[in-house]
């Protein structure tokens, strides 16, 4: 599994075993022991520990806790780290309205949770134990009987339920398509409990469950969901909420009874006792908080302040340090997203046009530093990134659609032509390519400004923000989007009317993500198909709907080997990359961090994910760092 992480539009820490969009996806799911039955009486189906997308977990069920972490870590000090955004106005984040606190997944507990060290294996934690039907139509959980929220309320099996039917009811509208394989979930009694499936066809859909947060039914069912709060809710997890100021701070209390402190998943985590949030509008105030040390941990996703902006007097004398931190997953797709429901967007020709004159070379050059790649691919730096011409399994996938993708995309090279896509590299011929395009979808220049040859409507667009740190990246484009004489502007809003109108959809152009793991599952639909398409707070900015995406998505989803997800990724990759839905930007191959030497953290990384939650504090370091700053 992954986590979301961007580069020069900012990045934020998940708790793994928390349901992150980007995180879960899969091929194969396959029970911690080698079941001889094929009976699907839950009698005759062996409980086990753990599940595994490939084989057999790593772990054995005796484990005493993940290899990475240092099960001797203290605990105690704090982490002080800034949120992109500038504001909250919610502790609720499962919800279509408010814009919830960052980080507050920290208080919820998963019925399982994951291991950083293996691609997607998930060991117990409110679970105890599993059982998996061998043709996956249900599995069941046992909950841990001394698993209690942070208000003493036992968790039971109605807990889990009831997270579910809330969540697809009156949850985000992402929830009711991420959970759409679940036909229902049962209580079997006091502390099982048993998801039924009416498909079998997405092989991942037992482990997407078994990550789902748990509510509690008690404190929830007599208040309104759907509204924003800033109560300090009970969850059942490691941190509770233990100071909210609204828009400004949320500061996490580690749970010193938190009943589940000495299971396998949890020993040598949760060290840190108090996690802060504090929140700045501007990300340059930001920076200057971290380098006067009220920020302890920051992500850096400027790589002009990584290549020369580390020469405060903290640094220079060591009390801040620098960690680059290899990406082992898939480039996450950040880009320029065009919304497709408006009629200018809606000629593939002006898209690719547009994208044009986007000059990456320029801004690696003058702005990065030179450290990053161009961004080709929706699966970039993986098996699953299309290369070439399409082969015939690849062709055997979009032929039934090539009416379709013939109109939509108003051109064949999509089968006759091989990727990445062969545009000049000089600004000077991409504009007059650019220009050319435009000409092709009916556009003219008429006194130095672009018109629809038909009816006069002069070309415009708006790139909405809520960054104003974006702005070096997006001027560039728009002053050479100007000599093409398009017309062209920036609004930067604040954060909560940012996401009221992605809600309503009320944009020209906006800079988005689309994280991947190495096994991409039902988190696509949420991305690319037409079921999101209009769906408030769906990944589907852009708003594509399209019967070939549709099917392939289906598709990749159910895929029944390795090999045949690639294939399929390969063939969703060349739909989405000649359909120029997006302008992409760039990525570095690592994540880079800068922390004040208070922090102690397990080396080797874990292989698949950092694991901020196997860190702890030094508290004399802390306790002399704190000295140094009150001149004492």
């Amino acid at each position: 599994m992954t986590t979301s992480r961007s580069k020069e539009n900012g990045s934020s820490h998940m708790r793994p075993g928390c349901l992150i969009i980007s995180v879960l996806a899969g091929i194969f799911i396959s029970l911690a022991a080698h079941a001889q039955t094929v009976n699907a009486d839950p009698d005759n189906v062996p409980t086990v520990h753990a599940l595994a997308l490939y084989g057999t977990p790593a772990l054995p069920k005796d484990f005493a806790h993940f290899p990475h972490v240092n099960p001797q870590a203290p605990k105690g000090g704090s982490m002080v780290r800034s949120a992109p955004g500038g504001s909250f106005d919610s502790t609720n984040p499962f919800i279509v309205r408010g814009t919830p606190a960052n980080s507050i997944n920290q208080i919820y507990d998963t019925l399982m949770a994951s291991n950083p060290n293996e691609p997607f294996s998930l060991y117990g934690l409110l679970a105890k134990g599993v059982r998996l039907d061998p043709e996956r139509e249900w599995i069941e959980f046992d909950l841990h009987p001394d698993a209690v929220f942070q208000d003493g309320e036992p968790v039971t099996a109605e807990d889990v339920v009831f997270s579910l039917d809330i969540l697809r009811e009156e949850g985000n509208p992402f929830y009711r398509n991420y959970y759409i394989g679940v036909e229902k979930a049962v209580a079997l009694d006091t502390h099982r409990v048993r998801f039924e499936f009416n498909t079998t066809d997405s092989r991942e859909l037992p482990l997407i469950v078994a990550q789902m947060p748990i509510l509690p039914r008690h404190y929830w069912e007599a208040r309104d969901f759907t509204a924003p709060t800033l109560a300090a809710h009970p969850g059942s997890g490691p941190y509770q909420i233990d100071e909210v100021d609204p828009g400004r701070r949320i500061v996490y209390a580690r749970d010193e009874d938190y009943w589940g402190k000495d299971l396998a998943v949890n020993v040598g985590r949760y060290n840190i006792d108090r996690l802060i949030i504090d929140y700045y509008r501007d990300r340059d105030i930001a920076w200057e908080a971290f380098k006067a040390g009220l920020i302890d941990y920051r992500i850096d996703a400027r790589a002009a302040t990584w290549a020369i902006g580390y020469d405060f007097p903290a640094y220079q004398q060591g009390l801040v340090e620098r960690i680059t931190v290899p990406d082992v997953n898939p480039s996450s797709m950040q880009a320029f997203v065009f919304n497709l429901r408006t009629d200018k967007f809606e000629d593939p020709r002006v898209r690719e046009a547009l994208s044009l004159t986007f000059d990456f070379p320029w801004l690696n050059t003058n702005i990065f530093y030179d450290a990053y790649s161009r961004t080709q691919s929706f699966f970039q730096n993986s098996d699953m990134q299309a290369t070439g011409l399409p082969n015939q399994e690849e062709l055997a996938l979009l032929t039934p659609f090539k009416d379709e993708l013939l109109a939509s995309h108003q051109s064949d090279q999509l089968f006759t032509e091989p990727l990445p896509i062969d545009h000049p590299q000089t600004l000077r011929e991409r504009l007059r390519l650019a220009l050319g395009l435009l000409r092709e979808a009916g556009y003219e220049v008429q006194e130095g400004q672009l018109v629809n040859a038909e009816d006069g409507e002069p070309l415009a667009l708006e790139v909405l923000l809520y960054d104003s740190g974006l702005e070096r990246v997006v001027q560039p484009m728009l002053r050479n989007m100007a000599r093409l004489g398009v017309d062209t502007s920036i609004r930067i809003v604040d954060i909560n009317q940012y996401l009221n109108r992605l809600r309503s959809f009320d944009f020209d152009m906006v800079i988005s993500q689309f994280p991947q793991s190495n096994n991409p599952g039902n988190e696509q639909r949420d991305y690319w198909t037409s079921a999101s398409a209009e769906q408030p707070q769906s990944r589907n900015l852009m708003g594509l709907a399209h019967p070939a995406v549709d099917s392939l998505v289906d598709q990749l989803i159910g895929a029944d080997s390795r090999e045949e997800l690639n294939t399929i990724a390969h063939a969703l990759d060349r739909v989405l990359r000649w359909g120029f839905y997006v302008i992409p930007h760039y990525h570095s191959g690592e994540t880079r961090i800068a922390v004040w030497d208070k922090f102690e953290y397990p080396e080797p990384f874990p292989r698949y994910a950092m694991d901020l939650d196997a860190w702890w504090v030094d508290t004399q370091r802390e306790a002399e760092l704190q000295r140094r700053r009150s001149g004492r």
